[in-house]
């Protein structure tokens, strides 16, 4: 199942996407699941499945205005360094424990929407990355139990401000500007797709192809990212983890490519879907 959360007559819901359609089921379970977080941490996603394949009305999909998949995350915790290739062009080492920082919910934005080049700079890159969204939570997680805590995975553009990210040894500013870190178009369950499937991800810009790698070329598998993260803190259903983002990054191309106004880049996941996002100058 492809779930999203959408607005519609400037009211916010969620709801599952069947083909060109989408059944509001926020309209089906009220105040029992006001948003998709909370359908999650209900445990009701089998039961909205269930409702969607019986559901007797649907919108038009190009009638309703996308949201972040998760709009309100507890927490969105994302991976550095990641994938080998990366680590190389970047000059770093790998390490024994995944390279962790955070983003906040305001500088995501949706499928179809633009990503803003701030004032402030104009070294704006792409991240094509893979986006886990945590269904049952926990604290000290195994990895050997970590994939039945997974709701589903969603495509995620990391997009980064790379002056702000290398001013100082903290990557806080650079990765958290408003309306850089692209999430979406849905969250595809995960009964959908094998644990132990080999997903390949690409990035387009333009048309492109900028990046190319295979989740089987992760440093840190995502059970032991689980693993890892859960030892320090408590995961909650609705929180998102981004896994990683290949070689082939713009800041590391000779000449640098970054993104400008006017561009589109597509983030590609054979599993889920197509991430697809203009840029605009704010």
């Amino acid at each position: 199942m492809k779930l999203i959360s959408f607005q519609y007559n400037s009211i916010d819901s969620y709801g599952a996407v069947q083909g060109e359609r989408v059944v509001d089921l926020g309209a089906v379970f009220g105040a029992r699941a006001p948003d998709l977080k909370a359908l999650i941490a209900a445990g009701l996603v089998a039961e909205a499945a269930n409702a969607a394949a019986n559901a007797k009305v649907s919108l038009p999909l190009s009638e309703v205005k996308l949201l972040p998949v998760i709009p309100n995350p507890g927490k969105i915790i994302c991976v550095g360094l990641n994938y080998g290739e990366h680590v190389r062009e970047t000059g770093r080492e790998i390490t024994e424990k995944p390279a962790l920082f955070l983003r906040v919910s305001d500088s995501q934005l949706a499928h179809g929407e633009d990503i803003m080049l701030p004032r402030e700079s104009t070294r704006l890159d792409y991240e094509g990355e893979i986006a886990i969204v945590i269904g049952q939570g926990g604290r000290r997680i195994a990895e050997a139990d970590a994939w039945k805590h997974i709701a589903g995975y969603a495509c995620y553009n990391d997009g980064t401000i790379r002056d702000w990210q290398s001013a100082t040894t903290q990557w806080t500013a650079g990765k958290n500007f408003w309306r850089t870190g692209g999430f979406g178009p849905w969250m595809v369950t995960r009964d959908e797709i094998a644990d132990d499937r080999v997903m390949t991800l690409v990035t387009r810009l333009n048309g492109q192809e900028m990046q190319r790698t295979t989740t089987d070329k992760m440093i840190h598998s995502i059970p032991a990212q689980i693993a890892h993260i859960s030892a320090f803190t408590p995961l909650h259903p609705g929180d998102v983890i981004v896994t990683g983002t290949p070689g082939g990054v713009g800041a590391k191309r000779n000449p640098p490519v970054w993104m400008k106004a006017g561009d589109v880049v597509e983030i590609d996941v054979d599993a889920i879907g197509v991430l697809r996002n203009g840029v605009r100058a704010e």
